[in-house]
């Protein structure tokens, strides 16, 4: 069975002058065009492609990759609006995302960039979007624990964070306090969960989970320290601020890291700074 608005690995089943038909399984046959077909192609290979229906219903393929799928969120840009709806840039050549005018959270206009959700019509199998998020969110219960690790796509800053999807399926935040670099409306981000809430939206702090953040961070400070001749103008005593300006982290996370470092007899620690003292490779490249 072809799963429309995703990916499917279908067989080559006949060449014709203006591309390959696929097997779509129970007789039916899925046309990828010829712009996509490499000559080495042959009936019988297995091709990875994005499956969708064009302006006729018929299930076409493409090796385009489009900008989201059936069950993904995105910012996505209108390119035109009329009288049907407003239509998203995809990704796809030729093939734009209609967003309906009912499954508009507010009137889109053409340029403008907005969260989408894009899902499958079961009654006219056509890929759309809609801006109605919170229709799409929450309807499972989050089984995450603390410290799991997840992607965050940033929907917008309201006090006291920013809102974020957590893996297409849940309402999350992320704390101001819990930033220590910039973090922008609209990318997708790496973060891990600081706890669920009854009401199933997850708090998230950004960045892997505590022991991959602080091996990360003191390698960060390993390879600083090595490219400034073997030190580097941080210690214990450093304020929160030297940290924050030099590190992007909270003083909290560089103690840890500097622990890791010095357990591990990669640095030793003077007045206001470190030095190195071993090889990361030789003590932590493990």
């Amino acid at each position: 069975m072809v799963n429309i608005g995703q990916y499917n690995r279908l067989k080559v089943v006949k060449k014709v002058d203006f591309g390959v038909y696929l097997d779509g399984s129970n007789g039916v046959e899925i046309l990828l065009p010829e712009k996509y077909v490499d000559s080495s192609v042959n009936i019988g290979d297995e091709l990875d492609v994005f499956v969708y229906t064009d302006s006729e219903d018929r299930l076409i393929a493409t090796t385009d990759r489009p900008y989201a799928m059936v069950g993904q969120f995105a910012f996505l840009q209108v390119s035109q609006v009329n009288e049907v709806g407003a239509f998203l840039d995809w990704g796809i050549s030729g093939k734009d995302l209609l967003v309906p005018f009912n499954e508009q959270k507010c009137r889109m206009l053409r340029g403008g960039i907005y969260p989408v959700y894009v899902y499958l019509d079961m009654v006219t199998k056509r890929v759309a979007a809609s801006t109605k998020l919170d229709k799409f969110l929450g309807n499972t219960i989050p089984t995450y624990k603390r410290g799991d690790n997840v992607k965050a796509l940033v929907l917008r800053h309201e006090d006291p964070g920013f809102r974020v999807i957590v893996d297409n399926l849940f309402k999350g935040i992320i704390y101001d306090s819990d930033l220590y670099g910039k973090i922008e409306i609209g990318e997708t981000i790496d973060a891990h969960v600081k706890q669920v809430r009854p009401d199933g939206k997850i708090d998230l702090s950004p960045g892997p989970d505590a022991a991959s953040r602080v091996r990360t961070l003191a390698e960060k400070i390993y390879y600083l320290a090595d490219a400034a001749n073997g030190t580097i103008p941080l210690s214990d005593a450093s304020s929160p601020e030297q940290i924050k300006s030099m590190l992007q982290c909270s003083k909290k996370d560089f103690k840890k890291a500097v622990g890791f470092l010095l357990k591990n007899g990669i640095v030793s620690q003077g007045e206001g700074r470190l030095e190195i003292i071993a090889a990361w490779a030789e003590k932590a490249g493990k």
